[in-house]
């Protein structure tokens, strides 16, 4: 909403603009009329709209044309002012007044009109008559009111209307010719109906209606009230109310009959709240609020968020089989004005077998998008309403910027829930199978991947001592001369190369001489293809000599061609490593340290699902 209200009074001489002024300000008619009052102005604290109000007048016999112009660009609403005894000066509002307006703001951007019939208490008729079939005419004109400064009449209420017409205009809301609203209206109102609807069955019952009415307006509404609100909507349409509920098309045609009776507030009310500016565009205060990550912290979703985004996912989840089928997530993403996710997405996450995103994987993305780009994790966030569902300032309360990493080192302890794996390897070495054995797909189910859908990254949980914790693996380009900064800033490195290739090892160790050998970073050498017939490495060192000379654990073998899901050992050994890198050289080669953790995992693994499950059928 605008933080104050220019209003700009034009018109012929003599037709009692600044009595007007005067009369309002005083609140008695003047004895005697400059010619031109000084601009005023209303503290916010008097106003109905709580906003300054500035109230400027314009003497065609003190003022230049140019400054008159110059006043026109400056006005939020510009009042014409003509006088009911004067046929004249009424005609003058439409062979001059309107034009020359016109001709001076941008068509898109129109300024509000209002029409002002000073001097009522002159005659015993009204103006009405003839002003009608101009406003049927102007499309931006607001309203006309019939006033009188010598005996106040209507004057307060002038004022009020020229500072609605700027606060609550019609313009954006409404069209007037065809009686119905305008389509962005319709889609705004809609995503409200849809963040509302909180079980998404396509109706508002009695418990939304009034969350909706305590979030817009603080105050629940009575259940005679909400009776006597559907019943005027089944009075005036037969789909408007459905098993006692309203549907969309009622919600709609409420707004329609405020804006109709002229209470355009009430709309904008709701607008406002959900994140509209006047243009019905969401703010940018509100999709991206403030938040400093300083250097060397992440940003991770808290505990709100989740239980926020798992009741998003039962919203949509309609046939309960724990994944979002394509059709499901095109429902949830109906509040976004564009589809966030893309193809890659379900080769990042965990999937079921017909390829859908399940619940694990949902959460997973969701953690991805926080971790690698939190403005944009805002953004959603403020599409699904977050902030209204759980009624906090912004999205802002849902993101947790962790402890920079160095008082983790110095404090032997983390409380962050994501860890970043760096993938290196030349190319070819096994890198792309590495990240989707994370996702539980062996060879076989890897090459149904389109080249196309193919992601750089995969994310899912994995269980340290009974933490669950998210490991996010980044597949590196192979080009070493293009290895930025972002490419080696991670928890744990993984140095891939492919037993079958005689020069794969060589890119391995080169990354590690060059950029990683005086890191603290934790690293871990894979020795990929581990099924196939492992070769001599054509370098100085064999691998195994090379992570021995460097005091590096040794290659870890791995296959993805297995005929069930891979082994997800190793995952859980990278995700203890980045929580423990100061143990990364000592306990961390200690055998019993591995099962421990890996037992762990297992444990809690097949408890969590089970959980998961019990949960599912209380839902």
């Amino acid at each position: 909403m605008r933080k104050d209200v220019r209003i700009l009074l034009v018109g012929e001489p003599k037709v009692g603009k600044t009595s007007l002024i005067m009369s309002l300000v005083s609140e008695e008619f003047p004895d005697e009329v400059p010619l031109r009052a000084e601009e005023i102005t209303i503290p916010a604290d008097v106003t109905p709209e709580r906003v300054p109000t500035h109230i400027v007048d314009y003497s065609e016999a003190e003022q230049t044309e140019e400054q008159l112009y110059q006043e026109i660009s400056k006005a939020n609403v510009i009042c014409i002012v003509y006088s009911v005894n004067n046929k004249k000066s009424i005609e003058k509002v439409t062979s001059h007044w309107i034009p020359l307006i016109n001709d001076r703001t941008d068509k898109d951007s129109r300024v509000p009109l209002i029409l002002v019939g000073n001097k009522s208490d002159l005659v015993e008729h009204s103006s009405m008559e003839t002003i009608l079939p101009i406003m049927n005419q102007y499309q931006d004109i607001e309203t006309c009111v019939e006033c009188s400064a010598k005996n106040l009449k209507n004057i307060s209420e002038l004022f009020y209307y020229a500072q609605k017409a700027v606060l609550h205009p019609t313009g954006p809301l409404y069209c007037p010719e065809e009686k119905e609203l305008k389509a962005s209206c319709i889609k705004a109102l809609t995503r409200i109906f849809k963040i509302s609807d909180l079980d998404n069955d396509g109706i508002l019952n009695d418990n939304e209606l009034n969350f909706f009415q305590r979030t817009c307006f603080n105050t629940p509404l009575a259940p005679q009230a909400l009776e006597d609100v559907k019943n005027v909507v089944r009075r005036n349409m037969t789909d408007g109310v459905k098993d006692n509920g309203l549907t969309l098309k009622g919600f709609l045609f409420l707004h329609t009959l405020f804006i109709q009776r002229g209470r355009h507030e009430t709309t904008w009310t709701v607008l406002r709240r959900f994140g509209y500016d006047d243009d019905l565009e969401l703010t940018q205060e509100y999709l991206f609020p403030l938040i400093k990550v300083p250097p060397d912290c992440t940003t991770e979703l808290n505990h709100n968020a989740y239980l926020f985004l798992q009741s998003v996912f039962d919203k949509h989840d309609k046939d309960r089989d724990c994944a979002l089928s394509p059709e499901e997530v095109k429902d949830l993403f109906k509040v976004f004005p564009y589809m966030p996710w893309g193809p890659d997405v379900n080769n990042t996450v965990c999937t079921n077998e017909n390829g859908w995103i399940t619940y694990q994987g949902y959460l997973s993305q969701w953690t991805l998008t926080t971790y690698l780009d939190v403005q944009r994790s805002l953004e959603y966030l403020g599409y699904l309403g977050y902030s209204i569902i759980y009624e906090q300032e912004s999205q802002a309360a849902a993101i947790t910027v962790t402890r920079n990493k160095r008082i983790d080192l110095q404090k032997k302890q983390t409380q962050r829930s994501v860890f970043r794996c760096n993938v290196l390897g030349a190319r070819g070495s096994g890198k792309s199978g590495f990240l989707q054995a994370f996702l539980g797909r062996n060879l076989q189910r890897q090459r149904r991947i389109r080249e196309d859908h193919k992601s750089y990254y995969a994310i899912s949980t994995t269980y340290v001592y009974g933490q669950e914790k998210y490991l996010l693996l980044h597949e590196a380009m192979p080009d070493f001369d293009f290895l930025s900064e972002a490419d080696l800033a991670c928890d744990v490195v993984c140095l891939v190369y492919d037993v079958n290739n005689p020069r794969s090892f060589e890119y391995c160790a080169k990354v590690y001489k060059q950029c990683l050998i005086d890191s603290k970073t934790p690293c871990v050498v894979i020795a990929a293809k581990s099924d196939l017939h492992e070769v001599r490495q054509h370098y100085s060192l064999s691998p195994h000599d090379f992570c021995r000379k460097h005091k590096l654990h040794p290659p870890q073998p791995f296959t993805c061609n297995t005929t069930e899901a891979p082994s997800k050992d190793i995952y859980t050994r990278l995700t203890t490593m980045a929580m423990y890198p100061h143990m990364a050289q000592a306990d961390l080669k200690n055998s019993t340290f591995w099962l421990r953790a890996s037992l762990g995992a297992t444990v809690f693994a097949v408890l969590g699902f089970a959980m998961y499950r019990a949960l599912l059928k209380q839902r």
